[in-house]
């Protein structure tokens, strides 16, 4: 499973990869589009902001897959915004927009996690990986 410090690892080197070519590199990743999650900090109290993808969209929400790569505890991302559910999106480069995040009712990801990993089944091997069940997150306007 990857540790916290390569997580943060990636999410820099991905941020920088953004930043260095203008935002003409980075917005898109396996087919995915990607975005950056500003949640506060259950903890600390401090913006937090992490680089996601979002293989599936419903209508106006955003979803997220909160997998950590399979392993068993939830990524803190998704900690931050089940204790403080108001977080800001940016994506392709545009002005962030605040959103409101919630975890997806089980009939909305008995719906969806077909289309997630029908197009990316590394999920499907991350939920083999852990015996939680990886929550989906919509992102709502």
């Amino acid at each position: 499973m990857p540790s916290d410090a390569m997580l943060k690892t990636m999410n820099a080197v991905h941020h920088g990869l953004l930043k260095i070519s203008g935002g003409r590199i980075g917005w898109r990743l396996s087919g995915m589009p990607v975005l950056e999650l500003t949640t506060i900090g259950r903890k600390s109290g401090q913006p937090r902001t992490v680089m996601l993808t979002s293989p599936v969209q419903d209508g106006a929400a955003i979803v997220l897959v909160a997998s950590r790569g399979g392993d068993d505890t939830h990524p803190a991302w998704f900690l931050n915004l089940r204790d403080n559910p108001e977080v800001e999106v940016v994506m392709n480069g545009e002005p962030a927009r605040r959103m409101h995040a919630r975890v997806a009712t089980a009939d909305e990801r008995a719906r969806l996690w077909p289309l997630v990993v029908a197009d990316h089944a590394n999920y499907a091997g991350y939920q083999r990986k852990t015996s939680r069940e990886i929550p989906l997150v919509l992102l709502e306007p």
